[in-house]
């Protein structure tokens, strides 16, 4: 990484003030450069062809986040809606963490640059939406190659003329937001919190916490149905998942060389060339680490004649997610009782989604998963069928002890999206088609259990795919990797060979 990157103005993440536009970057303070000479300077305001770029059309999304914007300003009327991209995160020092805007401002924009704001103003009739952006930067007082997050330094950024164009929407220069926004204090006012401080302070005094939540659990809610341009970003992001997937099945001999870490590499290299990332902390845990729900240390050993736990998904450009879960024996086949504990959470899977259909609950298909793991639970004697039959095990969760989560979530722009959203919209609702949610039972026999046998402790064992609520049941948008034992083992050796 180069070394003389300079800070901007004032160290203020939103760049240049309004009314400093014109006035010289500072240097760094330890940098190697002193002073620069007039002469410099005037050479770097030259000289440099124009890159505007014209005849633009909008982007794929555009009218889908157009009838977004519609239901948002129904459901508000008269009253100013502020909804933030959110800002850049020091890693440490001068160094960010890789920016990724927030899901309700991309949901309702398809915009995912850092420092934006969507502000929708009470007309009478509806609203007028506008954003706020980051404009090009400024070449009259060296910006461009002397700020921080010039576009020298981080690339060019779409101009306010491009963005407009692109997203449909008017643009304004966001250095000017806080103040602009902040002068209007007569008009009732709502934001999304948590992603842009400055924002929030400078409205405070129009702010109120509970009207806030609500706006940001309308949103939620609000993602809950995806449309048809939503559906195919899903697709595609399992379909790359897919991918990603065969790719560390190929690769498990140099995994067994090394660790869990070169799964995770393998996967993320698949992401980052199909999409924008990984969608979630791949979870790549081999041997007793897959009794951890959330393993993301990934620095374990792998080990032939045990298992591989890989949960991961890879996010699209326009960041929806998959969200995959496979076993996999890492020798290309499972050994008896490896086999038998894998059979029962895909019989589980299997009731799990079949129960996914328009009209059914939200929670059908977690109790029918639940109700096959507490049947086998029994019947392996780990639960005392002479004191308990399967309704008194689950109406006392007895299972959770070997199952620990619930069977689902939400999918979309977040792993678990929709979360905010109102209970009886969420867990409580019926299916609608157009939904997608994932299906994931699982058994995790921890190593140090003392209430099961000893062979089984140290087995983990989840099975997750992404499904899709259609007019007359479900797709399995995750279909293209195997989920039969027989299936795995056979797709593993065709890989190996």
């Amino acid at each position: 990484m180069t070394e003389d990157r300079t800070p901007a103005v004032s160290d203020n993440p939103e760049g240049l003030a309004a009314d400093e536009e014109d006035e010289p970057i500072k240097g760094r303070k330890n940098g190697l450069y002193g002073e620069i000479s007039d002469e410099l300077g005037t050479s770097m305001k030259s000289g440099w062809a124009d890159t505007e770029l014209r005849g633009l059309t909008p982007i794929a999304q555009a009218g889908h986040a157009a009838e977004r914007r519609a239901k948002l300003s129904a459901r508000f009327p008269g009253e100013r809606l502020v909804v933030p991209a959110g800002n850049l995160r020091a890693r440490a020092n001068d160094t960010d963490y890789a920016f990724r805007a927030a899901s309700e401002y991309v949901h309702l924009t398809g915009d995912r640059t850092e420092d934006a704001v969507l502000v929708a103003e009470p007309n009478g009739t509806g609203h007028d939406f506008s954003l706020y952006l980051r404009p090009r930067s400024n070449r009259e007082n060296g910006e461009f190659w002397l700020d921080g997050h010039g576009e020298l330094w981080v690339g060019r950024r779409h101009s306010l003329e491009e963005a407009q164009a692109l997203l449909g929407l008017p643009a304004r220069d966001v250095r000017k937001a806080a103040e602009e926004l902040a002068a209007a204090t007569a008009v009732p006012t709502r934001i999304v919190r948590g992603y842009d401080a400055a924002l929030e302070e400078a409205l405070t005094g129009v702010l109120d916490a509970e009207h806030d939540d609500e706006l940001k659990v309308f949103l939620s809610g609000l993602r809950l149905v995806k449309d048809a341009w939503e559906i195919g970003e899903l697709r595609a992001a399992c379909d790359a998942t897919v991918l990603g997937f065969t790719d560390v099945v190929r690769e498990l001999g140099q995994a067994v060389a090394t660790s869990e870490r070169w799964i995770e590499g393998t996967f993320w290299r698949r992401a980052r060339v199909e999409g924008n990332d990984v969608g979630y902390g791949s979870i790549c845990a081999a041997g007793p680490h897959a009794t951890t729900l959330h393993w993301v240390r990934n620095d374990g050993d792998v080990r032939p004649g045990e298992l591989l736990l890989l949960d991961a998904g890879v996010e699209t450009d326009t960041l929806y997610t998959a969200d995959v879960t496979r076993t996999l024996p890492i020798n290309g086949r499972f050994d008896a009782l490896q086999k038998k504990i894998y059979e029962a959470v895909y019989d589980a899977q299997e009731a799990g989604i079949a129960a996914v259909k328009p009209g059914g609950r939200f929670r059908d298909f977690h109790d029918a998963a639940q109700r096959v793991l507490a049947e086998r639970l029994l019947a392996w004697g780990l639960l005392d069928a002479s004191v308990y039959d399967v309704e008194k095990v689950l109406e006392l969760g007895l299972q959770r002890r070997w199952t620990l989560h619930g069977t689902g979530h939400m999918l979309g722009l977040d792993v678990h999206d929709c979360a905010h959203a109102r209970r009886e919209q969420y867990v409580d609702a019926v299916l609608e088609p157009g939904m997608v949610l994932t299906v994931e039972p699982g058994l995790y026999f921890q190593q140090d259990d003392l209430t099961v046998p000893e062979e089984y402790r140290g087995i983990g064992v989840r099975i997750e795919d992404d499904i899709l609520v259609t007019a007359d049941g479900n797709e399995n948008l995750s279909a293209g990797l195997p989920r039969r034992a027989e299936d795995v083992e056979s797709w593993m050796a065709g890989l190996a060979g």
